[in-house]
């Protein structure tokens, strides 16, 4: 009930003053498990991402942000708890796994999971080398993989500012990724890579940004 009425509002919000342009967003199953693999330019693309589609998606968030207090931390914390976060602490591969397991959760009870395969932002507007975690929960909940390509959002609210400004965002989904074929091979690393690298092209074609073959440095929405 929170998410629902959290996401009319914000969304309404939204769509007003930014005027998000959305692409193929018939491609996300409207039922079922599903991940949701945008690539990632900015702090509010989890926010962005939910607020497009037609049913709940959950995101991993820095713990960070559900721990503030005061007006602002009560704010954020209400903000990430109503549009399913689920928070993951930094450093912590525990926690992480946690973290993960929690996300598997979410699609064997047949939702809708987002993931930035990249695992922080971007800083330069280029697309890097994805890490495995998306490939580890796609072999085993099933779920296929929508590849989602975010563009703007930089722009939208550029590193070190923290009010959003106008500016013009596109969210464009591909179709989805099956990779049922790779059933029972989890623990094999370079099938693990192979996916992965397959999702990353994806994003790649849908977004046009130019692709470079190695890993930004591991944020809070890592999953490798």
């Amino acid at each position: 009930m929170l998410y629902t009425v959290s996401k009319r509002v914000l969304g309404a919000v939204a769509r007003s003053v930014y005027r998000p342009e959305v692409i193929g967003a018939e491609k996300v199953p409207t039922a079922g498990p599903v991940i949701l693999a945008p690539n990632h330019l900015a702090v509010l693309d989890s926010f962005i991402v939910p607020l497009v589609v037609p049913r709940p998606v959950a995101f991993l968030a820095k713990a960070e942000y559900f721990q503030g207090s005061g007006l602002k931390g009560g704010l954020t914390k209400w903000l990430f708890s109503s549009l399913g976060a689920i928070p993951v602490e930094r450093g912590r591969g525990r926690a992480a796994m946690e973290a993960i397991g929690a996300a598997e959760q979410v699609l064997r009870d047949g939702g809708a999971f987002g993931i930035h395969p990249e695992g922080t932002r971007s800083p330069d507007g280029r697309l890097y080398r994805g890490r495995t975690g998306v490939a580890r929960l796609t072999l085993s909940t099933g779920a296929p993989v929508v590849p989602v390509a975010l563009t703007g959002t930089d722009k939208l609210q550029p590193r070190g500012t923290k009010i959003p400004r106008p500016a013009p965002v596109t969210v464009h989904f591909g179709d989805p990724l099956d990779f049922s074929r790779y059933a029972g091979m989890d623990a094999s690393l370079p099938v693990l890579r192979s996916i992965t690298d397959e999702i990353m092209y994806a994003i790649a074609e849908l977004s046009d940004q130019e692709y470079v073959d190695k890993y930004q440095k591991p944020g809070a929405a890592a999953a490798a």
